[in-house]
């Protein structure tokens, strides 16, 4: 074979190799793989939880928490300014998210700009009032105070100072958030409390013995009547008495808000608690809406409730 022809077979030879390995290497990047492992893509974290549990060795139990975390909180590094958010009586620790919508809220208003991103604690404090009760036996309080927060805060990533720390509440956890925050004024920045559960001593003695010994007695006194009802317990948790004998020095550290409806059995001692504060010139925020002791009045006052907190932890 002469040697033009012998380098031209070469040539073509090549080329025909060079021409197949390409089509196979173009048909295995456009083709289906069907031998190799499927790629899974990570779920996105929940930014919800519900019902977490921690041991208390003070009360001796798990006690139980929600938690709702800020749309940007698997996204960055950040620390966040933290709000415990209190359950009413014979609720518990879903009852802000199932009926209150505190998750949809805070999210919507967090994107709108109303107040910053926050992580909300919701804990289950059963029918305790969120006290010490009057045995010493159910130390609620002091769980709160010495277990449950110092939890949160090495559990997530919270701003631990008292600036950036808030709590707020309804009904029974509206008394729970204003005895909590004029006890340990140290810890919170600022107080929300709406149709807060406050009764002057005289619609304290005067509640009818059934509804007392059922709600009140486990907790203040045991079953008493009259006078006998106003125990230290009582005394010592009420957040009128507090308003009207806690030092001006620790109740001017936390700023406070109050808001319950026109239609409510509780207005009247949420504006003794007003005259109460206005009497000694603490600066407080008090509203006095439309509306009675429901959920669509707490769905409704909860996104002025979270601006006031949120206005709290700026400077």
């Amino acid at each position: 074979m002469p040697i033009r022809s012998l380098i031209l077979w070469a040539v073509l030879v090549a080329f025909t190799l060079t021409s197949s390995a390409q089509s196979r290497r173009r048909a295995q990047l456009t083709s289906s793989q069907t031998t190799g492992p499927v790629p899974v893509l990570p779920a996105p974290q929940a930014r919800l939880l519900e019902s977490m549990r921690f041991n208390s060795s003070l009360l001796n139990q798990a006690v139980k928490f929600s938690i709702y975390l800020p749309p940007d909180y698997y996204t960055s590094n950040r620390r966040y300014p933290v709000l415990y958010l209190l359950h009413g009586y014979g609720d518990d620790e879903t009852g802000w998210i199932q009926f209150g919508e505190a998750d949809r809220i805070a999210d919507e208003g967090i994107k709108a700009g109303d107040f910053p991103p926050m992580i909300i604690v919701m804990p289950n404090a059963g029918a305790t009032f969120y006290v010490n009760d009057y045995q010493n036996k159910v130390r609620y309080e002091d769980m709160f105070v010495q277990e449950l927060i110092p939890h949160i805060d090495s559990m997530f990533r919270t701003r631990t100072q008292q600036e950036f720390r808030a709590i707020a509440g309804l009904s029974m956890g509206g008394f729970g958030a204003l005895m909590l925050a004029m006890h340990h004024p140290d810890l919170f920045v600022a107080c929300a409390a709406l149709s807060a559960g406050v009764r002057t001593d005289e619609a304290f003695v005067s509640i009818p013995d059934e509804r007392f010994n059922t709600v009140f007695a486990p907790v203040f006194s045991g079953p008493v009547k009259g006078e006998e009802r106003l125990t230290l317990t009582w005394k010592r948790n009420s957040p009128i008495t507090l308003a009207r004998s806690a030092p001006e020095a620790d109740l001017n550290k936390v700023r406070w808000y109050i808001d319950c409806g026109d239609d409510d059995a509780l207005t009247v001692g949420n504006a003794m608690l007003h005259l109460a504060l206005l009497e000694r010139k603490i600066p407080h925020e008090y509203r006095a809406r439309d509306g009675a002791h429901t959920w669509s009045y707490w769905r409704t006052g909860l996104p002025d409730a979270l601006k006031f907190i949120g206005l709290s932890f700026h400077r």
